[in-house]
């Protein structure tokens, strides 16, 4: 059992891009799914699929690379079941003076920091990107 789903599928993402691996999996979730399609949006993945593996869903990942480096520099949890980080939308700070990017649960769906911003809300600050 996972204690933390997106934490778990943040570091399947990092130890695959390790490797150097081209694709990998984790259990599906709707928050997952969610945080892939701002992935995808913003460029750092190609792209993401719903398969069943063992009579299970799986996100099948494709993960992105550029001259042979992964395009993810880092990716951190930055809110974890026993810390929630909440951060209002006059409190968003760029990531790496706008070369990375924020992604937060907010009661308008999970977006990214410049979307929230244009939004006009704050939530929940899941995790960064760069």
């Amino acid at each position: 059992m996972v204690t933390d789903p997106l934490g778990d599928m943040l570091t399947r993402i990092r130890n695959a891009q390790l490797r150097g691996l081209a694709r990998t999996h984790c259990p599906a979730s709707k928050l997952r799914a969610h945080v892939l399609e701002v992935l995808v949006a913003e460029g750092y993945i190609r792209g993401f699929t719903e398969v069943e593996r063992d009579g299970k869903r799986d996100l099948e990942i494709e993960l992105k690379y550029y001259d042979g480096r992964p395009v993810i520099k880092e990716i951190k949890r930055v809110s974890t079941p026993g810390r929630r980080v909440y951060s209002a939308v006059r409190d968003l700070k760029p990531v790496r003076n706008g070369l990375g990017i924020s992604i937060l649960s907010t009661p308008k769906g999970v977006m990214s920091d410049a979307a929230a911003r244009d939004a006009n809300v704050g939530g929940e600050l899941l995790c960064q990107v760069f």
